[in-house]
């Protein structure tokens, strides 16, 4: 039988190699290589991040720094508080409708003479000795405002408009029929605007400009036919 068969003999064990193996190292300029590849890079990017929101990434992560830390959180704390007050003070500057850029050093400029547009009514306003009023003070942009409201009046007396307080420039010039008149109302009310809402620096030279395009509307009115106010405007 197989169990009765005597054991094959062992072979002896190799001895232990006690000779240090040589140590091999990397190539370090192939590694960095490989690791720019793109089969090794194994973290994904997101593909929905632009250059902008990498910036704010980065802002994000820096502003934690700061505030992540004790001192920084007491700042942080302080900053809130200091926006919040700051928008509080502004709401209330315009509830008492203060002037917020004139507090700030850019006071917004006013007339010399006390004039009210929010009331002002050409009805009631005798023109003549306002504008002289006006230019003897030297107060040549409310002068042209002045100027500009009699042109108004002298359109409305000839019932080519309807004035109306809450009516904009642009709204009479669209009453107005196309023609000379209107393109020489279109110019005096381009001079306007530039002086009043642009806050243009007059001097004489500009201001008798401006004057000259609202002299050209009166004259222009001797001859310019009536209309009905409602009359729509044959051309924008």
């Amino acid at each position: 039988m197989l169990a009765d068969l005597p054991a094959p003999p062992r072979s002896p064990l190799p001895p232990d190699r006690r000779t240090p193996l040589p140590r091999r190292m990397a190539d370090a300029v192939r590694l960095r290589e490989l690791a720019a590849q793109r089969p090794f890079q194994y973290l994904e990017p997101d593909a929905s991040t632009d250059a902008w929101d990498a910036f704010w990434a980065r802002v994000w992560r820096w502003l934690r720094t700061i505030f992540d830390t004790p001192g920084g959180r007491v700042s942080g704390e302080y900053a809130v508080y200091a926006v919040a007050l700051a928008t509080l003070v502004f709401a209330v500057l315009k509830l008492l409708q203060v002037d917020v850029t004139g507090a700030f050093g850019r006071a917004g400029r006013r007339g010399q003479l006390a004039y009210d547009t929010e009331s002002e009514d050409i009805h009631a306003v005798d023109f003549r000795t306002r504008i002289a009023e006006a230019e003897a003070d030297g107060n040549l942009r409310l002068a042209t405002r002045l100027g500009y409201l009699e042109v108004l009046k002298q359109l409305t007396d000839r019932g080519l408009i309807d004035w109306q307080p809450d009516k904009t420039n642009h709204t009479y010039l669209a009453e107005l029929t196309a023609g000379p008149l209107r393109d020489a109302f279109r110019g005096a009310t381009r001079q306007f605007e530039y002086v009043w809402y642009g806050e243009l620096r007059l001097n004489a030279d500009l201001y008798e400009q401006a004057r000259a395009g609202q002299r050209a509307v009166a004259g222009l009115l001797t001859g310019a036919r009536p209309v009905a106010a409602s009359t729509p405007a044959l051309s924008a």
